[in-house]
């Protein structure tokens, strides 16, 4: 893996060739828009007229990119079969021929015009009664040319005919490098193995793996790399921490969707290009008050929250602080903590820890000694290591969050996901981030699939809202949506048997009510 100034610096030497497409200009794009969604770029709504009767609809509701693609290739559909709109046939000097066998001349400009708005060919015959008539402005008429012209190039970044190309963001150095690791080993296993499958619609997948380095500006310029110089089509799994949320700004204003379990790590992102397959804390937290405030009577409190440092975790313990006072939950605290710093926080019912795997059990053994013994909250991707070092005083007083128990996992997941891991090295290490990699490139290539040959960022984002009730084999079932982009909003909920080391499952998946 190479940082973006690395790469640069080989750019600049001639080692990468900088090939972009020529970008389209203010007119083409404004033909683009109209072409894909029946949209003036002056605001002004468009209709076309449909049938023998003329009937006028709005032209959003059946735009050009509808019937002949966002290629201008044409797809044949319904005994209809839209023809090429490439312009080097359009304006080929030889004439044309219909399916029917009619001849015809060149397209110009005007005679374009007049196809789109008057239904007949450069020849005076009358097009096909599926096609539209669209009451089209000048500038309207100009913008649409424009593009035409350009639409057989066109596509979106990182979708070329043969190959689609992904990136991600993994650290390689620093306190979540092991993480960074096993992600890529993940997604480059998924890579290899649909691609020797055929890839998606005859692409092969390509992956560029970048470092973010340590800080918002280091993680920034890769962003950016990614986007700018690599041309990636999607982003997949990236762990960045330091971007927060600037990344989705980046990712709004490039317009790159990206499949991943962010909020993992207690960072909200709210974009509609951003879909994420897993819970994040907030949800996990919810499932765990939610069941307390049900099973334990645990409402009385006194409650704490304790989280450490980092500002997604913050960010989470006072959501989670707010959502228990909205729901009747008497005397809520929060407060940072550090375990080998901080004083032993003061006697309460309830705890509510987001930190590291080593000060749980450091705090739980502090309790013990003090003779305390409240329950105690945790997700299971930052205590899961350290649950068997907690004092036996704690047997089924410890509640842990789980997106996915092993009685999810199908036997078909378990293969898939056991080939993946063999051919990247890798044991059941960092389960949370292995499942999290590995669906977040099944629903990609599953709405790739969808989206079909004739593919984009749209319609890759269109697939994605559409998936419901999707199976990995690993986890339950996830399910997206026009206001939805969190493919499960809940958590099992599992207690711990001490001296006897084993888990008990308390409250299956279910998904919660979002927080205020």
């Amino acid at each position: 893996m190479k940082t973006a100034l690395a790469l640069a610096m080989l750019m600049l030497a001639g080692v990468i060739p900088c090939a972009q497409a020529l970008p389209l200009t203010p007119d083409e794009s404004a033909g683009k828009r109209l072409y894909r969604e029946g949209v003036s770029a002056s605001g002004e709504p468009i209709m076309a007229r449909v049938g023998a009767a003329g009937m006028l609809l709005p032209a959003t509701s059946l735009p050009c990119a509808n019937c002949h693609g966002t290629d201008g290739l044409g797809r044949p559909e319904g005994g209809v079969r839209p023809p090429d709109l490439s312009w080097s046939r359009l304006s080929s000097l030889h004439g044309q021929q219909q399916v029917n066998g009619r001849s015809y001349p060149a397209y110009s400009d005007g005679a374009l015009a007049r196809a789109i708005q008057e239904g007949r060919d450069p020849g005076g015959n009358r097009l096909d009664p599926a096609m539209p008539q669209f009451v089209l402005s000048i500038s309207d008429q100009r913008n649409l040319t424009a593009y035409l012209k350009r639409v057989a190039d066109d596509r979106d970044p990182g979708l070329e005919a043969n190959s689609i190309n992904l990136g991600t963001l993994l650290p390689t150095e620093g306190p979540l490098a092991e993480e960074g690791a096993t992600i890529a080993a993940v997604l480059n296993g998924s890579v290899a193995q649909i691609n020797q499958a055929g890839g998606i619609h005859g692409r092969q997948l390509r992956l560029t793996i970048l470092d973010p380095g340590p800080d918002r500006a280091s993680a920034e310029e890769a962003l950016g790399w990614l986007i700018d110089q690599e041309q990636v089509f999607a982003l997949i799994a990236p762990l960045a921490p330091a971007l927060d949320t600037e990344l989705a700004r980046h990712l709004e204003q490039a317009g790159v969707p990206l499949i991943g379990a962010l909020s993992l790590l207690g960072t909200s992102q709210s974009s509609r290009l951003i879909f994420e397959p897993l819970p994040g804390l907030r949800e996990q937290l919810i499932a765990l008050a939610d069941f307390a405030s049900q099973e334990l009577v645990a409402l009385q409190g006194p409650t704490l929250i304790l989280y450490a440092g980092a500002p997604g975790q913050q960010k989470a313990a006072d959501e989670l602080g707010l959502y228990l006072q909205a729901h009747a939950w008497q005397d809520v605290h929060v407060q940072a903590y550090d375990p080998v710093q901080e004083p032993l926080p003061s006697a309460s019912r309830s705890v509510f820890y987001l930190g590291s795997s080593g000060g749980f059990s450091s705090l739980a053994n502090r309790l013990q000694a003090a003779g305390q013994a409240p329950y105690l909250f945790a997700m299971a991707q930052q205590v899961a290591g350290d649950l068997f070092q907690v004092p036996v005083e704690f047997s089924r007083r410890v509640f842990i969050a789980y997106p996915f128990i092993p009685s999810d996992w199908t036997p078909a997941g378990r293969l898939a996901l056991t080939r993946v891991r063999e051919s990247g090295g890798l044991g059941g290490q960092y389960a949370f981030v292995q499942v999290g990699a590995f669906s977040s490139m099944l629903l990609f290539a599953e709405a790739m699939k969808q989206a079909g040959r004739d593919a984009s960022r749209e319609k890759l984002v269109s697939a994605l809202e559409g998936l419901h009730d999707f199976a990995t084999g690993l986890t339950p079932q996830i399910s997206f949506g026009p206001g939805r982009r969190l493919g499960l909003n809940g958590a099992h909920i599992v207690t711990l048997e001490l001296p006897d080391q084993r888990f008990y499952l308390v409250a299956p998946y279910k998904p919660v009510a979002a927080m205020p």
